[in-house]
């Protein structure tokens, strides 16, 4: 295959993706490679876009979001509006994470107490005389 396209199955092998994520994105207009009969052929800048995706989808954005990024692309203004869009999502998930880390750390807490407690409470049942002896 030449440099300009790619297969769906070297897709998957470079992304570490399945077909079936790629037909999805493509479902969702996210990707648009070129038909050749039953074979879909990815361009470069199909390519660049599953990378943002996936790059998004591990930030956590929403494919809204992605889809709404992607599209600022050509907006003709040399990507200032992407970038600045970009940015403005990333500070929200940025919060939504520390927020949900917080969460995690106190609901750890939290059972950490408990553990200790009932900890305890086994080794005083454990120590105290049996009622039969």
């Amino acid at each position: 295959m030449s440099e300009t396209y790619m297969t769906i199955r070297e897709m998957c092998d470079a992304f570490e993706v399945t077909p079936r994520t790629l037909r999805f994105y493509e479902a969702k207009e996210l990707l648009f490679p070129v038909r050749e009969g039953q074979k879909r052929l990815f361009t470069k800048r199909d390519r660049a876009r599953l990378k943002l995706i996936l790059r998004g989808k591990r930030f956590g954005f929403s494919l809204e979001e992605i889809r709404q990024l992607l599209d600022l692309y050509g907006a003709g203004d040399q990507g200032r509006s992407q970038l600045m869009r970009s940015f403005e999502v990333a500070q929200k998930r940025m919060k939504d994470l520390v927020d949900q880390r917080d969460a995690l750390n106190e609901a750890i807490r939290d059972l950490n107490d408990q553990l200790k407690w009932g900890e305890q409470m086994i080794a005083s049942m454990n120590k105290a005389p049996k009622a039969a002896e």
